[in-house]
């Protein structure tokens, strides 16, 4: 090792740290997105299946998504908006994901 090397992978490893805990950060906030829209897909479903039925679809998919945003839009069509959790739960999630579900064959 010569004198002008000391130190250099400390150097190296303060720099690559930030840039891995940003890299993970990111892609937790993707899985998260992913959940969101699984939830609002799986609490639309649940409400258009309760329309179906003739029972309140609101109250079906809020079942499923308390956080959930719940519209009933005709033919049988139920939308779900649900918040994207946010990896520091402090602060507040500006985004949100929504699906949309209905009986075969009504749009």
């Amino acid at each position: 090792m010569r004198l002008g090397e000391r130190g250099q992978a400390t150097v190296e490893l303060v720099a690559v740290v930030p840039a891995l805990v940003l890299a993970c950060v990111i892609a937790w906030e993707l899985v998260l997105a992913g959940h969101a829209a699984w939830v609002a897909a799986h609490a639309a479903r649940a409400g258009a299946r309760a329309v179906a039925v003739g029972r309140d679809g609101r109250a079906a998919a809020l079942s499923v998504s308390r956080s959930a945003s719940v519209s009933e839009v005709g033919g049988g069509r139920v939308r779900v908006s649900v918040p994207v959790p946010l990896v520091v739960p402090a602060w507040g999630s500006p985004v949100s994901v929504s699906a949309t579900a209905g009986l075969a064959g009504s749009r």
